[in-house]
């Protein structure tokens, strides 16, 4: 593939996010000097859902207008095949025509407990140890292993895969962040501790932040805030992370679209009790049913929360918003004090790129502890990359949008070709 002048060919490299249903997928052109010079190229992109009937795709090359379509998709497998095919075709003006144009796949892998604290090459013996793992996030690993199981069917065993981990980030939290304080034998048996998560997201943003400041690692001392539907908090010093709100699961820390936060663990045996809910349903419940949705009792889609309150003045719309924006305050200026400060905040994810409202609202009244937005410069980033803290602010305030699979590119890069992840 040509690049410009002075540039070699390089093959692209697919990258995959597989859920229960859902096969997200990019196919991103990089290698060694591309990284340096920030030169990847996203080729194409594509989601398909409802695997396993009539199948919902969107598909997107470069440069052109996403193509929707309908499959029937029995399984993870035929999701994959259908991808490749697209992307090979002529019909996708993708420029590559063939399998073997595809130099190697990475996957996004939610957990990779205490034994991954990297991005690794996947052979018989990682597959073992991420199905060991699957205690840990029973609804996440066993969709990644099928997303692995698919690409070794369609692709063969030649084509080298590996896995970059959510919690792979936060391994270097240390005793006192991780630990929670139950008997510590549950730790010693079960490996029960803080794991984190989004931590390829919060990992790029460390990075990008740095490239745009000129800091090095060292001297980088943030916070950063991944907030979509999925929402966490992570304490960055030195290039390390040191606390994350996320815990065990993805459970823990802030309000989220349809998940609880942080809350009081006897609730769980209250509502079951009262309600006759089993322990699973009660999970259920604080998963799927709580956070913005549970609130405010209407969605869990923050932008339409907000039309909701500038519409019909909706007073639990308003609620669920403010427990929102509360709770990412309190993280905020706990944070502070764990650290000792911090030179910047950072908004990522659906909600912290898109929202000046709801950023607005996270930065007001953290005046004493040195953040202070100014509210021109924050209207005026939706989407987009760049600083809006003012003139007094002591802490950088900045929007940086996350790219978790361009990460996953680089690292899959990376180890194929025996390079140190950065």
């Amino acid at each position: 593939m040509d690049h410009g002048p002075g540039y070699a060919s390089y093959v692209p490299i697919l990258v995959l996010n597989v859920g229960s249903s859902t096969v997200k997928f990019q196919l991103i052109d990089t290698d060694e000097r591309a990284i340096s010079e920030a030169r990847d190229r996203r080729l194409a992109r594509g989601v398909i859902e409802r695997i396993g009937g009539e199948a919902i795709m969107t598909l997107e090359a470069e440069g052109k207008p996403p193509v929707k379509r309908t499959a029937q998709l029995r399984d993870h497998a035929a999701a994959a095949t259908h991808i490749i095919e697209w992307l090979t075709s002529s019909e996708s003006g993708v420029p590559i025509t063939t399998v073997a144009d595809i130099s190697a796949v990475g996957h996004r892998v939610v957990h990779g407990g205490e034994q991954f604290t990297r991005s690794t090459l996947i052979d018989d013996d990682v597959i073992r140890r991420i199905e060991e793992l699957i205690d840990l996030a029973p609804l996440h690993n066993p969709h990644n292993l099928r997303g692995i199981e698919a690409v070794r069917a369609v692709l063969g065993p030649g084509v080298p895969q590996v896995a970059v981990f959510d919690t792979a980030f936060h391994h270097s939290l240390p005793e006192s962040a991780f630990l929670y304080a139950i008997p510590y034998q549950f730790y010693r048996r079960y490996r029960v501790r803080r794991y984190g998560f989004h931590g390829t997201s919060h990992r790029y943003i460390a990075y990008r932040y740095r490239q745009l400041t000129g800091l090095t690692r060292e001297r980088t001392k943030i916070i950063t805030l991944h907030l979509g539907n999925g929402a966490s908090a992570c304490a960055i010093v030195g290039g390390q992370s040191v606390d994350t709100s996320m815990g065990f699961t993805p459970l823990e820390g802030l309000v989220m679209g349809t998940r609880s936060g942080d809350l009081d663990p006897a609730i769980l045996d209250f509502i079951g009790e009262k309600e006759g809910l089993a322990p699973r349903e009660v999970d259920s419940l604080l998963n799927k049913q709580s956070g913005l949705l549970g609130i405010s009792g209407l969605t869990s889609n923050m932008r339409e929360l907000l039309a909701e309150i500038d519409e019909n003045g909706d007073r639990r719309a308003r609620l669920a918003v403010d427990v929102f924006c509360y709770r990412v305050r309190k993280y905020i200026g706990a944070y502070l004090a764990a650290m000792n400060g911090a030179d910047a905040v950072i908004f990522a994810g659906g909600i912290g790129e898109h929202s000046p409202a709801i950023r607005a609202r996270i930065c007001d009244g953290l005046d004493c502890l040195g953040v202070s937005a100014d509210a021109g410069r924050n209207v005026a980033l939706t989407g987009s990359e760049g600083r809006f803290d003012a003139a007094a602010s002591r802490v950088q305030l900045w929007v940086i949008p996350t790219d978790e699979e361009l990460l996953i590119a680089r690292d899959t890069w990376r180890v194929v070709n025996g390079k140190m992840a950065e």
